[in-house]
Parts: C-alpha cells; structure tokens; sequence
C-alpha cells in the first residue's frame, strides 16, 4: 500500500451517517435502550477492580499478581477498540455488534466456572474485547439522529456509559457479597444475552460506507497517531491519569478490607458509591474548555491526582484505634481522584474531537485505547505495589504517574 492510499483512508468518514433501514427519527425509547445496553456492557470493565480480593485467594493468586485480574478486561477492551472496532468499516453494523455481543455473553458465563487464573484471565481479555462494541453502538445511535442532533443523542448515549461506570464496582461487591464473585459472571452473562436479544430486535442495519481493506484501516491508525501531536500528548497524559486511577481502585478494596477499616464487600460497595460523586464536575469542565482554559483546567486535573493520592496515602497510615476519621479521608481522597480524571477525560476527548471530524471514529478509537492500555497497566502495578510496600507504595505509584503527567503539561505546548 502506497502512501496515497494510505492518505485516502485516513481521511476516510469513519463516523459519517450511512444510511440505515431504522427509518424516521431515534425515538426516547430506542435512546434509552442504547443507554442502558452500553451501560451494562461497561460494567463488565470496571467490576474487577473491586473483585481482586475476592478472586485472588479463592484461584490461588499471589497478592503480586492479583493486579493481573483487572488488567485482563482493560487490556482486551484496549485490542478490540484497536482491531475490532474498524470492522464496522467494513462489516454490517448490526451483524457485528451481535457477534461481539454473543461472544461477550459466552467470555462471561466461562468466567463464572473457570477453574483457573489462567483460564479466567484468558476468558477476562476475551470479554474485554468484545465489550468494545460500545464503540461501534454509538456510531450507530448518532446515525438515527435527525440532522443536527447527534450531539444530544451522544450525549444521552454516552450518560448510560457513565452510569455504568460510576455503579459497575459498588454493584459488583454487592452481589460478590451476597452470592460469591462468581454470580457476578453468570448475572452478567444472562444480561448481555438479553441485550443480544433486545438489540437483535430493534438495531437498523448499518452498512458501511468505507471499502477499505482491513489492513488498510488498522496502517491508518499509525498514519494518524504520527499526524496528530495532539492526539499523541492528550492519549498519553490521559493513559498516566488512567494508570493512576487504576492503581488506586484496584487495591483499595484490599486496604479497606484489612484493619482499621475492616469493611465488608457491602462497606467496599459504599465507598465506592461516595468515590463516584466526582464525576459530578464533567460539565464543569467542559465548559472550562469552550472557554479557553483547557490548559489551566488540565494542569489542575492533575495536580488533583498528587494531592488525591498523597491524602490516601495519610488515611491508609491511619492507627488501629479510630478508623472513621481515616475512613472520610480516604473518601475525599477518592471523590477527588475521580474529579482529576473525569476532568482530564473530558478536556482530553474535547481536544481530540477538534483535530479531523472525518476521522473522528478512529481518533477517538485510538484515544480510548491508549488510555485503556494505561488502565491495564495500573491494574498490574496495583498488585506489585501492594506485595512489595502496601498501601503507601500503591500510593506512591499513582503519585508518579500524576507528577508525569504535570511534566508533560508543562513542558507541551498550549492546545
């Protein structure tokens, strides 16, 4: 392939509007269920986190290598956005996120009777990548918009995602508590298999305007990754915020569980409802960018980060006598975590949907999917951290990666 035709692929409308045979306008309860549908499917990513504990003892994985259990999903969400996402270039949009779909339903219910952590990890990275349908649902969601509301579509769309996001950990603690990290598999295999069912009914077809090969689009994701400086500094900095983030929500779980916290699955579960109130702040700062102060507002996300995890760190240190204290700080310190990085995810997507609207699909693609590899590899450290110096050494390794990321803010150049 030639560069030429490299050219005429990157420029290709990856999240054009193609026809569909949906007819008419999205209607409120079609939009619903787009929510709803991403919304189950993400929880898929985040639950996890939260499991660690409760997955590690029972399969027989070392505390250095409970990381691994998270990092499994993050890592194969992150494959799929990159070499199965671009398929619905090429392959009929329904079509595809049904056959993603089933294959979600099968990783998971094999997640709920693996034997082993090898086997679960393997089926983990499957689900991971099946779950990337998400990528492929919205596109189809904005293309039964009237014209000129796409936005608000995604956006209702998109309100599903972090609702499943904000939820998937307290939700999977609950039901780990009350039936064994097990049920939360084989729940979410029947869920996925009646969503499989309910969009099997309802999706329009999407046929792709594209005729691309395959190999061509996935070359085009380097062509526009060297194009793009942007792109490059807003997926790295968001990959370190995410790294951050992963690490302290993979082990928190198991520093509240030991003394003086001594929380139960049901404790971990609230704490982590109180975590997600920053997501609060999204529209705060998105309006921050429109105003022009996206560098500000981003060099503040991270600075939240350092301050998030030094405070954590402060609360874990806390005395056996006494824990509640400790316990409100270690909230603070978590719904401020969470400002830094959903302020950074939205300045960051913000940024990148400006650079080529006609790539705006891969673009966002290969955004999501660095960051997520940042997630996978938080996820691992988490454990290492955990095994080799506790909870202070988990915080410390989420500092580092919110101080990198204020090394690169400073010395960028304003967006």
């Amino acid at each position: 392939m030639n560069g030429t035709d490299n050219a005429r692929i990157v420029t290709a409308d990856f999240a054009g509007r193609p026809p569909h045979t949906g007819g008419g306008a999205i209607t409120r309860s079609q939009t619903l269920l787009f929510a709803a549908s991403v919304g189950i499917i993400i929880t898929n990513l985040f639950a996890p986190q939260t499991l660690v504990g409760l997955i590690g003892p029972s399969l027989g994985v070392a505390a250095s290598e409970s990381g691994l259990v998270s990092m499994a999903t993050l890592l194969g969400y992150a494959a799929g956005l990159f070499f199965l996402v671009p398929l619905s270039d090429l392959i009929e949009n329904r079509v595809l996120v049904l056959r993603m779909l089933c294959a979600a339903v099968l990783a998971a219910a094999v997640a709920s009777f693996a034997p082993s952590a090898a086997s679960l990890l393997a089926v983990l990275f499957v689900l991971g990548a099946a779950c990337s349908c998400i990528q492929v649902l919205v596109p189809v969601a904005a293309s039964m918009a009237p014209p000129g509301q796409d936005g608000r579509v995604i956006g209702d769309v998109m309100s599903g995602l972090m609702i499943g996001i904000l939820l998937s950990r307290p939700i999977a603690s609950l039901v780990a508590d009350a039936f064994g990290w097990r049920a939360f598999y084989g729940i979410s295999a029947a869920a996925l298999a009646l969503l499989a069912i309910l969009l099997g009914l309802t999706l329009p077809r999407r046929r792709p305007l594209a005729h691309a090969s395959y190999a061509g689009l996935i070359a085009s994701l380097v062509g526009l990754l060297g194009q793009e400086p942007v792109l490059r500094r807003r997926a790295f900095t968001a990959s370190l915020v995410m790294a951050a983030f992963s690490v302290f929500w993979t082990a928190v779980a198991l520093r509240l569980s030991a003394p003086p916290f001594d929380l139960g699955q049901k404790g971990i579960a609230l704490f982590a409802l109180v975590g997600a109130g920053g997501a609060a702040v999204t529209p705060i700062f998105g309006r921050a960018g429109d105003r022009g102060f996206t560098r500000p507002a981003t060099i503040l996300c991270h600075l939240a980060l350092v301050v998030a995890l030094g405070l954590a760190a402060w609360a874990g240190a806390a005395k056996p006598d006494g824990a509640w204290l400790p316990l409100v700080l270690m909230g603070v310190s978590a719904v401020l975590l969470d400002v830094g990085v959903t302020g950074d995810q939205t300045l960051g997507r913000r940024a990148v949907n400006l650079l080529q609207p006609k790539a705006r699909g891969r673009i966002n693609g290969l955004f999501v999917g660095i960051f997520f590899i940042g997630g996978a590899v938080g996820s691992l450290l988490a454990g290492i951290a955990w095994a080799w110096g506790g909870w202070n050494a988990v915080c410390a390794a989420g500092a580092a990666f919110g101080f990198t990321a204020l090394v690169v803010d400073m010395v960028g150049r304003p967006e």
